[in-house]
């Protein structure tokens, strides 16, 4: 059987993890092509590809799957220029945008000329980025949802399942509308909230400049996903406005009815509200990768004494178990301080929590 050749164009964390899991599972010949050429190099000085594209069509025109691993702006541009050029007649074309109606409507091109398109979304992530954090185990558990055509018949679904087998990765199928929808409640619009939260204390900082170091702690946490890139998330809000538009609508009527049990002072109602929350948040799913990068937190009490930080990462260095943030939540003299390490993964954070407490730390969850 000759040898199969896959085309990853976007050679950063996700390009970069699905070319591993495919590695895992296949003998293919990887290529490559990034505008960047920094990541083509890491990409080529760790194996992740064999060899560089010079041009797109160099690289598509030889490819049986050609993955697009790029912003969703860029891709839509990607999409008209594979429309243009000789692909394999039995070439499959995949994405793995975070938006997928105007990207399915663009694949249209690619569908006339005969060129299977399916749209995807992998929907787990890291907090680092680039080629050099790629891991074939990114996708593991986590959902990896499939937007194919309407008039797309099964066997190149499956195809592409297998593909991606190295993922580990649950596949879902939905129609682009659905998951724009979904994934617009879920992630999209979280950022949106984030992001408004952090400009209203911005604004009350300029007014009393205290609130920033009252910020530094939960409000700073719940926060986090604000730290997003802000091109990426202009593109996704332009992509998927429709959905996002409609969600806006019906916080608006949220927002207007906590502001009315407020002013009435209902407590029944407030109490009502809540708990109702709390009931449908703690029924989620844990453990389980979603839309927005778990946060794998692990609380430790430490003592006041010299060297305790660097005695708890010994520890961790020494399992070989990676920490990706640490930071100092409270330390004062005399008193048990708190530090919280963040991990890549549940595994890493289970680790962490037993060589710890084996070495008689305090160690939480949160």
């Amino acid at each position: 059987m000759a040898e199969r050749t896959v085309f990853i164009i976007g050679l950063g964390l996700i390009g970069g993890s699905i070319a591993l899991a495919i590695r895992k599972e296949h003998d293919v010949k990887m290529i490559g092509f990034d505008v960047n050429e920094h990541q083509v190099k890491m990409a080529l000085s760790l194996g992740v590809i064999d060899e560089e594209a010079s041009t797109m069509e160099e690289g598509a025109s030889q490819a049986d799957l050609i993955v697009l691993a790029t912003p969703v702006a860029r891709t839509t541009g990607i999409l008209q220029q594979l429309a243009k050029l000789p692909l394999k007649a039995d070439a499959i074309v995949t994405d793995v945008g975070s938006t997928k109606k105007e990207i399915m409507e663009e694949a249209q091109f690619l569908e006339e000329k005969g060129i299977t398109f399916i749209g995807g979304h992998p929907m787990a992530g890291s907090h680092k980025s680039g080629v050099e954090a790629a891991r074939a185990h990114l996708f593991e558990n986590a959902f990896y949802i499939l937007t194919p055509s309407k008039e797309l018949t099964v066997k190149p679904i499956i195809q592409l399942q297998n593909w991606l087998k190295g993922t580990k990765a649950k596949f879902i199928e939905m129609t682009p509308d659905q998951h724009d929808r979904l994934v617009g409640a879920i992630s999209h619009f979280p950022h949106i909230v984030a992001a408004s939260l952090v400009h209203q204390v911005a604004k009350i900082e300029s007014e009393d400049p205290m609130v920033s170091r009252l910020a530094a702690g939960g409000f700073r946490d719940i926060t986090r996903i604000a730290s997003g890139s802000p091109i990426m998330w202009r593109d996704i809000l332009l992509h998927n406005k429709d959905s996002l538009l409609q969600l806006l609508e019906t916080w608006e009527r949220e927002m207007e009815f906590v502001k009315q049990v407020i002013e009435e002072e209902d407590e029944e109602k407030i109490l009502q509200y809540f708990h109702e929350a709390k009931v449908f948040r703690d029924g989620l799913p844990i453990h389980k990768k979603g839309a927005i990068p778990s946060f794998y937190d692990l609380y430790v009490d430490v003592p006041d004494h010299p060297g305790v930080i660097s005695d708890v990462t010994r520890i961790l260095a020494n399992e070989k178990i990676s920490i990706t943030n640490i930071r100092i939540l409270e330390t004062r003299e005399d008193i048990m301080g708190v530090l919280r390490l963040s991990f890549r993964s549940e595994e890493d954070r289970e680790q962490a929590k037993r060589v710890l407490q084996a070495e008689m730390y305090e160690t939480y969850l949160m």
